[in-house]
């Protein structure tokens, strides 16, 4: 049995395809939802959206403290696991969700598979970094998206035959979801937008959202590329970003702010955007893939393969650094290399696991 943790909406994006894959061999799996940025009924869309089976467990821990937010979910995965017994564990990325389940599975001597493994900001400030190191030193499976991120891995001394390069699931999921989002009303129609007419922004994290001065640096900067190229700058602000602007009182003249968008409708908006402007690492990729010019408002990034790609510069959040990064992207031509797989990431990553859970099986009858 396979047991697939999620905490928030990128890990419902990213684990789609694997989810997709389970159902697809007639896998026995179930998922556990730990809600940790959002309840289970306010990720319903998001589950319905995709066409993913609920979740069978939902934690709903809600927001918190750190401290407070790992200490919920570990032991509310803890409980489900004692239930469930499942032969592995999965979990993706570098939340609290990810750390706090993989430390409860390993504590329960339950094995646990990392998706997305060996990324590296190496920058222990953010707390994303901290929760991808642990997940990464108490995991049996470690699948590194990219050589990369297997060359951080055994850097850090972990054994390569627990190290799988399988591509990144992003790419699966990007491909199966635009798919879906063909299917829909066509979001660029419903904003009155063109093809390529318009800049699309994103900011959500704490570092930049909760930092008057970052966040500052981020729209005036926003402002002065909109005005440079004649281009209306999008932005789906994300709740917590726009509780932020509002207390800092800061003027968004210029910049059209719209409320938080499905999967399905930013998918589409995304693809044909002329630039993207983000923190955000999953955007980050699949704007890479998308094969959109993208600017991280970010001081490091823990996704180089799109800097070295050269779909991405990394800008920080001063409105002259975010200006000659968005000038040197626009001025680049396209055709860059997808450096994150051919979209079977999901598949080979189940065909891992269960000639894994066979293995153990096996060892622990011996024993």
């Amino acid at each position: 049995m396979i047991a697939i943790v999620l905490g928030t909406r990128p890990e419902i994006i990213k684990m789609s395809p694997v989810i997709r894959e389970c159902r697809r061999q007639n896998l026995d799996f179930f998922i556990l939802h730990t809600g940790q940025h959002y309840s289970h009924e306010m990720d319903r869309i998001f589950f319905e959206e995709l066409e993913l089976p609920e979740a069978k467990y939902n934690l709903d821990v809600g927001s918190g403290t750190h401290a407070e937010q790992t200490g919920k979910i570990m032991a509310g995965v803890e409980r489900v696991l004692k239930k469930e017994q499942p032969d592995i564990v999965l979990v993706q990325g570098d939340t609290n969700t990810v750390m706090a389940s993989a430390l409860a599975a390993a504590k329960l001597h339950i094995r646990v598979g990392h998706v997305e493994a060996g990324l590296r900001s190496f920058d222990r400030a953010m707390p994303e970094e901290i929760n991808r190191v642990v997940a990464d030193h108490v995991s049996d499976l470690l699948f590194a998206p990219t050589e990369t991120a297997r060359g951080n891995l055994l850097r850090e001394g972990l054994p390569d035959e627990r190290i799988f390069v399988t591509g990144n699931t992003i790419v699966d999921a990007v491909r199966q979801n635009l798919d879906l989002a063909k299917r829909k009303r066509d979001s660029l129609e419903s904003l009155d937008l063109e093809p390529e007419g318009y800049v699309l922004v994103t900011a959500h994290r704490q570092e930049n959202v909760d930092d008057p001065a970052r966040l500052a640096g981020i729209v005036e900067g926003v402002q002065l590329v909109s005005k440079q190229y004649g281009l209306p700058a999008i932005f789906p602000i994300h709740p917590r970003t726009k509780m932020r602007v509002e207390s800092f009182g800061m003027e968004t003249d210029g910049i059209r702010l719209v409320a938080p968008l499905g999967y399905l409708d930013f998918l589409s908006l995304e693809s044909r955007a002329r630039l993207v402007l983000t923190d955000s690492g999953g955007v980050q990729e699949e704007a890479c893939i998308l094969g959109v010019p993208c600017v991280t408002l970010r001081d490091s990034t823990e996704r180089p393969e799109t800097v070295e790609a050269g779909a991405n510069l990394v800008a920080g959040t001063a409105p002259s650094s975010v200006g000659t990064a968005c000038e040197e992207m626009l001025s680049r031509k396209k055709g860059w290399q997808n450096p994150f797989g051919d979209g079977r990431a999901g598949e080979r990553i189940l065909d891992i696991s269960s000639r894994a859970i066979s293995r153990w099986r096996m060892m622990d009858v011996i024993t």
